[in-house]
């Protein structure tokens, strides 16, 4: 589902003063939305046609420091600028915000007015291309976690770290009572994203004490990602003017769950038919869909730095906690990597369990995407299925157990490589290696607690 404003409808908003300031924004490489507040008249009056930006913000870690070595832009080419090019059928408001609607853009070569071909969106629209050209519409969604804490995001910058408080203080997976105590957080974020345009079907408690999950629906490749990076901004949003906090991290304690963005996936015909469904086999897998997961699996290790793209992220892999630690397939197993969903019905799909909520939604639907394809196209042969407690099943294909090891297998990637390019898997690569660098030089408190006397 689009934007719900056309630029008449923002037009007549603006006149009446409903809306006065519009935000463009563009998702970097962490999946963060960047951009500009537009007075809305000048948006108007040509600003939606485009704007410009720092060619630095596909070149930064999450501190914004500027990060050497990536061809793109550096110190020696200047950091000139993209161009910002708004596309308005995401064009929405945002009710959480007073008198405001969001915009999200394109990132653009200054010269060419090319896609910029390392920027997310661009990344995933390749793909979502090349699957129409197979004569397939990629349909998918992601099922967003994350904890909610009565600190404010003040409070912790201010040295709260240490004293993080969940808003609830026990396990609430399905529990309407612990979660009617956080409705007035959880109903403004469902009627907020409604109001702008997102899908919204549910929220939920999860599977420990503050943690929750919002569920919107099932929808184009684009319009999934789109869609989630704008939940996660309004999550944040609407918790800060609570007084509250949130984290997408995958990892926030490693005595709690972590919190993931499990990926559903399935392929449609052009007519509207669901080319994953067969009735007439074991689980209604059609040989579409055995060669789309085949490809998956076969590429897993290869594409895991997009499912997980920070040091943090290994640390969600653990027994028992609903994370996956082998990247194998298995019809409605929530032990498997790959779970099979909507068995012997036409919602039959693909579950990837690996993602976790720290990811950025544009690289995992490109990179799932990408894999998948390439099983289409070479008619890939699907490996069996595994049955039981994936867990404690030994000599299966397991997920990388670090960034440093998934860095690797990316960068050695042929398949990536001719299906992002060379440019994206480097730029990429460099990104994750310098993510890796900058976790190992830090002196963290579990280190000073455990050696600081007795080392």
């Amino acid at each position: 589902m689009p934007g719900n404003l056309t630029l008449d409808t923002l037009k007549a908003a603006v006149a009446t003063g409903e809306i006065d300031t519009v935000v463009v924004a563009a998702p970097d490489m962490q999946g963060r939305l960047m951009g500009k507040r537009f007075h809305a008249e000048f948006f108007l009056n040509g600003g939606y046609e485009e704007t410009h930006c720092c060619n630095y913000l596909l070149a930064v870690d999450m501190e914004m420091d500027t990060v050497p070595g990536y061809k793109t832009s550096s110190w020696e080419r200047g950091y000139g600028d993209y161009v910002m090019k708004p596309d308005l059928a995401t064009l929405r408001r945002v009710p959480w915000l007073p008198g405001t609607a969001l915009c999200l853009a394109d990132l653009l070569d200054h010269d060419s007015h090319e896609e910029v071909s390392v920027s997310p969106r661009a990344i995933l629209k390749k793909q979502i291309a090349r699957a129409r050209a197979l004569g397939f519409e990629a349909m998918m969604a992601t099922e967003l976690e994350f904890y909610i804490f009565e600190n404010s995001y003040d409070n912790l910058r201010d040295g709260g770290l240490s004293a993080l408080k969940p808003i609830s203080g026990y396990n609430e997976d399905y529990h309407i009572f612990q979660t009617t105590k956080e409705e007035g957080l959880m109903r403004a974020v469902r009627n907020g994203l409604y109001g702008a345009g997102i899908p919204v079907e549910n929220t939920k408690g999860e599977a420990d004490a503050g943690q929750h999950e919002v569920n919107y629906r099932y929808s184009h490749g684009l319009d999934t990602a789109d869609n989630h990076t704008i939940v996660k901004q309004a999550v944040k949003e609407i918790a800060h003017a609570q007084g509250k906090s949130v984290t997408f991290m995958a990892k926030y304690d490693h005595r709690k769950a972590g919190s993931s963005a499990h990926v559903h996936q399935s392929l449609w015909t052009g007519d509207g038919k669901p080319a994953f469904f067969n009735p007439d086999t074991r689980h209604g897998m059609s040989e579409v869909m055995e060669h789309f997961l085949a490809g998956q699996l076969t590429h897993a290790e290869e594409i895991t730095a997009f499912l997980a793209p920070y040091v943090n992220s290994y640390k969600r892999f653990c027994i028992g906690l609903f994370a996956p630690t082998k990247a194998v397939w298995s019809a409605d197993n929530r032990t498997a990597g790959f779970r099979i969903c909507g068995l012997h019905t036409k919602a039959i799909r693909v579950e990837c369990r690996i993602p976790g909520s720290d990811v950025n939604p544009y690289l995992t639907c490109a990179a799932l995407l990408a894999a998948g394809l390439e099983g289409v196209e070479q008619k890939m042969a699907l490996e069996p299925e595994q049955t039981g407690d994936m867990y404690t099943t030994a000599g299966i294909r397991e997920i990388p157990k670090t960034l440093r090891a998934a860095a690797a297998r990316l960068d050695g990637s042929a398949m990536l490589r001719r299906a992002f390019g060379d440019d994206v898997v480097d730029h990429y690569v460099h990104n994750a290696e310098w993510e890796i660098s900058e976790t190992d030089r830090v002196v963290t408190d579990f280190e000073l607690r455990r050696l600081l006397e007795r080392a």
